[in-house]
């Protein structure tokens, strides 16, 4: 009995050593720039639309991620990755799926971990959640070739502010 307990347990041993291990996200060396000027925290801004809100949750995801880049989008990127995300009204991410890719498992991967660190996010404005209690908005991954990201929200609205 006593060898058959013995038995059991080093099998268990050895077929947890055989599973897999989740994978853990390294901490980041040091903080990437920031993408703006000094930004107000979350909780201080009130974004009154969706693209607003949208910007707000692309510069956490920003600043709370060290795989960025902040130089100019190259003109052949190594993947493009578009995320359907869904975020209650206190401001957590409550469904996160892949949109759009173009294959790349590893950087999708890369991109809805992204959005898991950065969380929880400043809560919707009413306005943005429309009577409906959530907000959902796609946010493109421009991926370079070393596999770093920028946000499209955040190469964009530069560009728009910079027009008017």
């Amino acid at each position: 009995m006593r060898t058959a307990l013995l038995a059991c347990a080093l099998a268990a041993a050895l077929l947890s050593a055989c599973a897999p291990r989740p994978r853990v996200a390294e901490p980041p060396l040091k903080p990437p720039p920031s993408p703006q000027a000094a930004l107000p925290p979350p909780a201080a801004l009130a974004p009154a639309g969706v693209e607003a809100y949208k910007t707000l949750v692309a510069n956490e995801i920003w600043l709370r991620n060290a795989a960025v880049y902040s130089d100019p989008v190259p003109e052949m990127l190594k993947s493009i990755v578009v995320l359907e995300i869904t975020i209650d009204r206190v401001g957590n991410p409550i469904d996160i799926s892949v949109y759009r890719s173009n294959g790349f498992k590893h950087l999708e991967n890369r991109a809805l971990e992204s959005i898991v660190r950065a969380a929880p996010f400043a809560a919707p404005a009413p306005g943005v959640l429309a009577g409906i209690g959530s907000v959902t908005f796609l946010e493109t991954f421009l991926f370079r070739a070393d596999e770093r990201f920028q946000l499209r929200s955040l190469v964009i609205a530069p560009l728009a502010a910079a027009r008017r």
